[in-house]
């Protein structure tokens, strides 16, 4: 089974499997700076329209391989079905070997079980949802992560979190002159990101919907990034840019993080007027590298849009 970083996600955009245009998403006809796209059966599509939606996603799949599979370098493709049984019926079709995995939605310990029975097919990877009334408890969180270690760790690229499952759960919609982290979803990513976190699980941040306050979300993805979140859902494609923008490294992190990792590196060392510590600094100097070579280096004079130095191309 081929590996996927959490890193290459970036932005994520959710399509409704009914879309005329997914073909074009997926050969980077429109939207060639997208790196990751989700085909959405469940929230995005209205139930008379299930149908439809699935024949269409057949009618993509066929198409994909009538071309001869996906292009090398176009955006990672993931299904969202409605539910674990409608996951069995896709699992089973041969032309998901042309798509990355599924979008698990409003996955619980409860129904767990149902899912690792749906999806079979080793060779797709699962993002699982916390949507549910259940991410409000740490202690529930804990016990779904450790399920998820013990049967799907390696399978799992990374956990997404609902948040606008979440706000409705408890009748809330964000403010829209705040960021998320000054609703109750304050507590809940910090709280995810050391139970789930720890456990070794990467997550991503929840979608910001107000498409008017750029600068708003570029202030909200700089507190994902501090609590380690690895990407962001994209709600409009005029956020792809700003969120991937934000991802980027800074030169002085990737030098840092190059100093840790260094097999000369001392027990304890200033740089830049900043104390670090191998040992305890290792994970975090892995995560900036790794960050840096699917979205680039932040120079220190760049302004948005310029185009990042990415190491992966560097490399090459």
């Amino acid at each position: 089974m081929k590996i996927l970083s959490p890193c290459a996600l970036g932005a994520t955009l959710y399509m409704p499997a009914t879309r005329v245009d997914l073909l074009d998403v997926v050969f980077r006809g429109k939207l060639p700076e997208l790196r990751s796209l989700v085909v959405c059966l469940e929230d995005a599509v209205a139930a008379i329209d299930v149908e439809t939606a699935l024949s269409n996603l057949h009618v993509l799949l066929s198409a994909i391989n009538d071309r001869g599979g996906r292009p090398a370098d176009g955006p990672l493709l993931f299904v969202r079905p409605r539910d674990s049984g409608m996951a069995a019926v896709l699992n089973d079709w041969p032309l998901m070997k042309h798509v990355d995995g599924f979008v698990v939605p409003k996955l619980t310990l409860r129904n767990l079980g149902a899912w690792e029975q749906a999806v079979t097919n080793p060779e797709l990877f699962l993002m699982p949802t916390l949507e549910t009334a259940d991410v409000f408890n740490p202690v529930a969180m804990v016990e779904l992560g450790q399920a998820l270690k013990a049967n799907l760790n390696h399978r799992i690229i990374a956990l997404r979190i609902g948040g606008n499952d979440l706000m409705g759960g408890l009748g809330l919609r964000r403010n829209p002159a705040t960021t998320l982290y000054s609703t109750p979803m304050g507590y809940v990513i910090p709280m995810l990101a050391g139970v789930m976190g720890s456990q070794g699980f990467a997550l991503t941040a929840p979608v910001f919907e107000q498409l008017a306050t750029p600068n708003l979300l570029s202030e909200e993805l700089e507190l994902d990034i501090a609590h380690g979140l690895v990407g962001k859902t994209a709600i409009h494609p005029s956020q792809i840019s700003i969120i991937q923008d934000m991802l980027r490294v800074s030169l002085e992190d990737l030098n840092s993080a190059k100093l840790i990792l260094s097999d000369i590196a001392p027990a304890v060392f200033k740089h830049n007027d900043v104390m670090c510590e191998p040992a305890t600094h290792f994970k975090w100097a892995v995560k900036i590298l790794e960050r840096a070579e699917w979205h680039g280096v932040r120079q220190p004079d760049a302004v948005h849009g310029d185009a990042p130095i990415r190491l992966a191309e560097v490399a090459r």
